[in-house]
């Protein structure tokens, strides 16, 4: 059965079509995550302490202008009411980048979804983060459980979190009636060999994002022409991309990359567990257009507008014209107070 159709049937069905998935895929019933697992505390800390601090730094201004006398917009910026991270098997690092993140931003509710093989350490490392809602169920029907809620997950305004290919096909089916991060996943390092470059450390890169599965994507560039080596970077939107030797020189001018380290001691590996960087990165070539999950993953803008009588009265000519020419004579009639 297709990801379409798995996600149809959640949609429609309900708990009954989660409970039939999950023990056809994942072999256990959807069940509230024990926190048994034994995780790395000190680690995991200063992770979140980590990113904590960088994302704290993240928070968009609210602006308010008086565009012409007695005519004020104001944009301030709300936190979502609930949010959906989908953690891959035991990777509790990335249960940091979303939901800390999450936290600053205010979400009142955060849930997590796990595959059941790793649940107890999810939600070992949830707990020391003082988050309690977590469901051993992974997969297109977790999605699809996150995007239109059953009697047992409510629904929720977001989901966030990489995922396999599978996951990252229902997170965009689904993104049609809830909002997504992006598609993250399956990873992708692209390395920047330059002039003196360590050629063992781009090997090391290479092996690091190896690591992450049969379908990672791991590229090696040759840097000896710059600008030819960065067209290849903007053409491939990378999700991470290694610069080593003279290659350094470009880091301030790729536009297309979810995340960019520069010289022999910036491991990405670095970037996925100590810096406080976001690793939860656009793949795909979805670099292109979306950067990685921030704060303001988790927030929303309200716009306010307000006018006075004079104000209305100042605007009232500019909405009676364009009225006039798209032929919307109950706009122009809205604006006679």
């Amino acid at each position: 059965m297709s990801v379409a159709e798995i996600v149809e049937d959640v949609r429609l069905r309900g708990d009954v079509a989660l409970d039939e998935w999950s023990l056809r895929l994942d072999g256990v019933a959807p069940v509230r995550a024990t926190p048994t697992g034994v995780v790395p505390e000190t680690a995991v800390l200063a992770l979140a302490d980590r990113v904590r601090r960088w994302h704290e730094q993240q928070w968009p201004a609210d602006i308010r202008l008086e565009v012409e006398p007695g005519v004020e917009l104001e944009r301030r910026w709300v936190p979502l009411r609930a949010v959906g991270v989908y953690v891959p098997r035991s990777l509790v690092s990335t249960l940091v980048m979303c939901a800390v993140p999450a936290q600053i931003a205010g979400v009142g509710r955060i849930v997590v979804v796990t595959p059941p093989a790793g649940a107890p350490l999810v939600a070992a490392a949830a707990a020391l983060l003082g988050i309690r809602e977590v469901w051993a169920v992974g997969g297109a029907h977790a999605i699809a459980a996150l995007a239109y809620g059953t009697d047992t997950i409510a629904r929720v305004d977001k989901i966030v979190g990489p995922g396999s290919a599978y996951v990252n096909e229902a997170k965009l089916l689904v993104s049609r009636d809830v909002a997504i991060d992006l598609p993250a996943g399956p990873s992708e390092v692209v390395v920047v060999l330059g002039r003196g470059a360590d050629r063992a450390i781009a090997q090391l890169e290479l092996a690091a994002q190896a690591e992450h599965g049969p379908d990672s994507v791991c590229e090696l560039v040759d840097g000896a022409d710059l600008e030819r080596a960065l067209e290849e970077v903007e053409r491939r939107a990378p999700e991470h991309v290694v610069l080593l030797g003279e290659a350094v020189g470009l880091a301030g001018r790729i536009q297309n990359a979810g995340a960019i380290f520069v010289g022999e001691s910036s491991p990405v590996a670095s970037g996925d567990y100590a810096t406080g960087g976001n690793h939860v990165l656009p793949t795909n070539g979805w670099a292109r257009s979306v950067g990685g999950v921030g704060l303001e993953t988790f927030l929303k803008p309200v716009t306010i507008q307000r006018l006075s009588a004079a104000g209305l009265a100042y605007v009232r000519p500019t909405v009676e014209e364009l009225a006039a020419v798209e032929r919307m004579p109950a706009h122009a009639r809205a604006v006679v107070r």
